[in-house]
């Protein structure tokens, strides 16, 4: 069976909160979306979205070995 090993990046609080940016992480059984890892992970943001391999993707996307995988928090600013 092939291993899911994906790319996750944290941005802005996320970064800051979980103390990291960039990580290789092969995904734990039974998970395959995007949702299924941010649970995994323990990310708990109002208003996130996400990217998978640069294009917004939904909570329920299914991850593929290679993917990369970006957390994207709300910014704020004026």
């Amino acid at each position: 069976m092939t291993k899911t090993t994906v790319r996750i990046l944290l941005f802005g609080r996320l970064r800051e909160e979980h103390g990291w940016h960039e990580r290789l992480m092969e995904l734990p059984r039974p998970v395959t979306t995007v949702a299924q890892l941010q649970q995994a992970l323990g990310i708990h943001c109002p208003g996130l979205r996400w990217a998978v391999n640069q294009d917004f993707a939904t909570p329920d996307h299914p991850l593929q070995p290679g993917d990369e995988l970006a957390f994207l928090p709300p910014v704020t600013g004026g």
